[in-house]
């Protein structure tokens, strides 16, 4: 027998899932680690850095070259117009059509303005470039005034390149210059170069000597006004001499500093001009004020990071374009070449796949069975149907686990399963507590004579009849039990013994008493339709009924080897008491005046003469049931009931009051 057990677990232990687990580890870290690893360091790493940087400086390059050519062609354009209108006279026909020609050829200019000291402003507007962005052309006035300084700075020689998106809402340069020794300026979109600044991962962007943003991809930032002269690397920028440079430095580029803040243009409809004035100077004070306190530098929220920062200086108003692009992001871009790369390392795992699916797949999937079948259990339903196709360590499990479900099952058939799931689970602790209980007990007429019926007629085959016809009874009063919230306490020959409110409780000793009084209805019900048609092989069926409610000790008792959740006390044996009086008096229901007491709005009952139980001081109430209150259906009274199940009216005269043990008397009245 040894040498045998030692075969078996030989056999099992052939090929282990230890080994298998290692071999699929193995397979995956050895390929994917060295493979993917060394292809991958070989190719990529090369060169990275100074990729970046050529692409970076280039990027900066090609957008400084875009905005210096527009801004010049902007400049010298204008500066011609100029010309031409200085030379011919401002009211002449050919400034006239000079100044059409040019708005025409540059649709991207709005205005452009002379400012003669001690004199009102020459003002050349393009109305269709107001019209067609549905921008009204007094802010124009509003804005020349708030930049009067800034003008007269300009007539003394400074050329100067300021954002005018705030006043404007659309993205615009102005553009200052002096011509002549006077002030000029051109009012100019910036739309276009704002598109050619834009890119995919570098950023590029423009500011002015202020340090205020000019163009920038996202409009938001240029609307606000926003000013990055107080950042650290923007000093470093200002500060350098060299006209184009880069370098890997500490930067900010989130664009989100603690202080620029900006007030939104209002669009001003009130018919006083005076009063449109007076309020968009307001305004225009208060964002003056913003900007002030956006200069105020915050280094408690710095975000900077390392960057490849490129920039060149451009040659009209101290301009410069600013592009730059993350470090880390660099590297990121590792992660494209590296799929590429990993191509062939997936070519090689192909293979390994195919073994780790065929591995797990003898793992998991018994190991899925397994445990669908444990929550089967646990759940209560014991008998599960396990097959075992391996020799491993799971093989082997799994005809343990089969052969233990075996085990439950059998188990499950001797004692109250949802009571050993219960106690499995821990819901029920091994003591016992009081519990206001309803307790059930049932018991078939005339059993001893069906019995010998049965001998009688099989012979030799009674018993295996007999407990035939007595399993169908059981089972269809179990599952009435069952329905109705009770459980099952024992079977005791052909008594069953039930309580309610003990394991579980419908929510109050009410509906626990109510539960226990409808199971009962129901057995009644059950047993005329079973009795149908009964031949000397099933026999029909009549059984009595006693029911009482009251305070009960409920728990596990019994022996260390074994033990059973029941109750005991004294309404236990009062309702037992009161099953064994259903035939004296003629029912098939009867229930004490405690449960009564509970549910007699529910119920239809006529009461029995008081019986002189053992042990009571005083006689006890009984009631013969009759039906629930709510069903209309007959029958309505206790000789109705009688008739239905063929019971005969007796002779209370007659009763004999010395019964077995002399458990109870007849009495009078209460």
């Amino acid at each position: 027998m040894g040498k045998s057990n030692r075969q078996k677990t030989k056999k099992t232990s052939r090929f282990s899932i230890r080994a298998k687990l290692l071999t699929i580890i193995a397979i995956i870290v050895i390929l994917s680690v060295a493979v993917s690893t060394g292809v991958v360091l070989w190719l990529v790493n090369q060169d990275l850095n100074a990729t970046a940087e050529v692409n970076n400086e280039e990027a900066n390059r090609r957008s400084a070259m875009e905005a210096q050519y527009t801004i010049e062609n902007v400049s010298a354009n204008s500066r011609m117009l100029l010309q031409i209108i200085d030379s011919a006279g401002a009211g002449n026909a050919l400034s006239r059509q000079a100044i059409e020609s040019f708005f025409e050829q540059n649709k991207q200019v709005a205005a452009l303005v002379t400012a003669i000291p001690g004199q009102p402003n020459q003002e050349l507007t393009n109305n269709q470039f107001f019209l067609e962005r549905e921008i009204r052309v007094t802010p124009l006035k509003h804005y020349l005034e708030a930049h009067r300084k800034t003008l007269e700075r300009a007539a003394a020689g400074e050329t100067m390149l300021l954002n005018a998106t705030p006043e404007f809402i659309i993205p615009m340069l102005a553009l200052f210059f002096p011509w002549q020794g006077k002030a000029r300026m051109v009012l100019f979109s910036s739309e276009k170069l704002t598109e050619s600044l834009s890119s995919r991962i570098n950023q590029s962007f423009m500011i002015n000597r202020a340090g205020d943003i000019l163009i920038h991809p996202d409009p938001d930032i240029v609307k606000a006004g926003t000013n990055v002269a107080h950042w650290n690397f923007i000093k470093k920028i200002r500060e350098h001499p060299a006209q184009s440079m880069q370098e890997l430095t500490e930067a900010d580029f989130n664009f989100t500093p603690i202080g620029t803040n900006t007030i939104e243009p209002i669009v001003i409809r009130s018919t006083d001009e005076n009063a449109n004035i007076i309020v968009q100077k307001f305004f225009l004070l208060a964002q003056q004020f913003l900007d002030l306190i956006a200069h105020i530098p915050d280094t408690a929220q710095s975000t900077e990071i390392r960057y490849y920062v490129a920039f060149t200086k451009l040659d009209i108003g101290a301009s410069t374009v600013i592009t730059g692009i993350e470090h880390n992001k660099v590297f990121e871009m590792i992660g494209a070449t590296t799929r590429r790369n990993l191509y062939f390392t997936g070519a090689v795992l192909l293979l390994a796949g195919m073994f780790i699916w065929f591995f797990s797949k003898s793992i998991s999937i018994p190991i899925k069975i397994l445990a669908a079948a444990a929550l089967t259990i646990e759940k209560g339903s014991f008998e599960v149907k396990l097959k075992s196709k391996s020799r491993d360590e799971i093989g082997f499990l799994t005809k343990s686990f089969q052969r233990m479900s075996t085990a439950l099952g059998i188990f499950g058939r001797f004692t109250n399963r949802e009571i050993a799931v219960r106690a499995m689970r821990g819901e029920i602790k091994p003591g016992g507590l009081p519990k206001h209980a309803t307790i059930f007990f049932s018991d078939i007429r005339g059993f001893t004579e069906k019995s010998e019926n049965f001998t009688k007629t099989f012979g030799d085959e009674a018993s295996d009849r007999i407990v035939q016809w007595l399993n169908e009874y059981f089972t269809l009063m179990v599952d009435i039990v069952e329905k109705t919230g009770g459980v099952v306490d024992k079977f005791i020959g052909d008594a069953v013994m039930a309580h309610w409110g003990t394991a579980y409780t419908a929510g109050s000793p009410q509906k626990d008493a109510y539960n226990c009084v409808r199971a009962a209805l129901m057995m009644r019900l059950a047993l005329i339709n079973l009795n149908k048609d009964r031949g000397p092989d099933k026999p029909p069926i009549s059984i009595g009924c006693g029911i009482n409610t009251g305070i009960v000790t409920a728990g596990q008792i019994g022996s260390d080897l074994r033990m059973e959740y029941t109750v005991i006390g004294d309404p236990v044996n009062l309702a037992s008491r009161a099953e064994a009086l259903n035939k004296p008096l003629g029912t098939d229901i009867l229930i004490t005046e405690d449960t009564w007491a509970l549910i007699k709005d529910h119920i239809i009952v006529e009461e029995m003469p008081p019986v002189e139980v053992k042990g009571k001081e005083k006689p006890v109430r009984l009631f013969a049931v009759v039906n629930i209150t709510a069903v209309t259906d007959k029958p309505r009274t206790l000789s109705e009931v009688r008739r239905l199940l063929g019971i005969k009216a007796p002779d209370m005269a007659k009763v004999n009051i010395n019964s077995e043990e002399k458990k109870y008397k007849i009495g009078g009245s209460p």
